[in-house]
């Protein structure tokens, strides 16, 4: 059980790191194509990349199993990748649509508010209770992503915050969806279905909203394409959906994703010569600190 829990925690940490480097990608590729145009590639290619992926790791997960319960499986992934996939066209549409009007450093810190959403919605709603330990980290966190992302200090709400902060809002909801059916589904299946659900929704809008895709614009945003479709949605969901299998608790798993701010100011660094100031460190610490902390076992007050 212990070495599960490692390997969701490895698996959500890496999509973190991959999401992080995704903001960067992002926001390079509108400056080629519209929100709903990029949207739809990245995800039809992240369906494209899966279908292979699936159609080997089945054969052997499937070798032994009756078909009658492989038949269940598949069809309640199907029915659960069509609930996430509308959930996520959301989110990803509402996260694209804001980093057009708003900064990647504000559209990075209002995405992770997540981390606080999660516990509330899951303790309120779900009746879920969190240790002390992961409320702390949770305010530790919080406190850590705006130094990390606002180190000025200024706190301006524009057209693409409110757009990124319904990202925030409707992603919770897609962490749940997860952490409730995660045990019950095929991870792989269902983070193809999820994107292909996506893609077709994409596609309407983008004649909706008036984008003009070309060949031209869509083969000058490739490489952002690319990464976004095969890592960030084909690898990176995957693990999500695989690392929550085993996660201790969905707060826990918000925490380790949330982690994508700290990889996102790193690869800022690093790819576009964005410096880390002292409080944007300070907030990196305080980051790492409540991921840490959030993986403790507090001793339980005696009766």
């Amino acid at each position: 059980m212990k070495n599960n829990v490692i390997k969701s925690n490895v698996s959500l940490l890496l999509a973190a790191a991959i999401w992080g480097l995704a903001f960067v990608a992002q926001s390079e590729g509108m400056d080629y194509i519209g929100p709903f145009t990029f949207g739809a590639a990245r995800c039809f290619l992240g369906v494209l990349f899966l279908i292979p992926v699936w159609l080997i790791i089945s054969r052997k997960t499937y070798k032994d199993v009756p078909r009658a319960e492989v038949r269940k499986t598949i069809g309640k992934t199907f029915k659960v990748g069509c609930l996430c996939g509308a959930v996520l066209f959301v989110a990803i549409s509402a996260q694209q649509i804001g980093l057009v009007y708003t900064t990647a450093g504000k559209a990075g810190f209002i995405t992770a508010l997540y981390i606080v959403l999660v516990p509330v919605v899951s303790s309120f709603i779900f009746r879920r209770k969190a240790g002390i330990a992961v409320w702390i980290s949770v305010a530790l966190a919080t406190v850590g992503l705006y130094l990390l992302c606002m180190p000025g200090g200024g706190f301006s709400v524009s057209k693409g915050d409110i757009y990124v902060l319904v990202c925030a809002a409707v992603f919770t909801g897609h962490i749940l969806i997860v952490d409730r059916f995660a045990d019950e589904v095929d991870g792989t299946l269902l983070s193809m279905v999820q994107f292909a659900v996506v893609a077709l929704l994409s596609v309407p809008f983008i004649f909706i909203t008036g984008e003009t895709p070309s060949l031209e614009a869509i083969s000058g945003a490739w490489v952002s394409i690319a990464y976004t479709g095969i890592l960030s949605c084909g690898v990176a969901y995957t693990l999500q959906i695989v690392g929550q299998k085993h996660a201790s608790n969905p707060t826990v798993a918000s925490l380790l994703m949330s982690m994508e701010s700290v990889f996102a100011a790193v690869f800022g660094w690093l790819i576009l010569n964005e410096r880390l100031s002292a409080v944007e460190f300070i907030g990196a610490l305080l980051m790492s600190g409540a991921i840490v902390l959030s993986q403790i076992k507090l001793p339980e007050k005696s009766k």
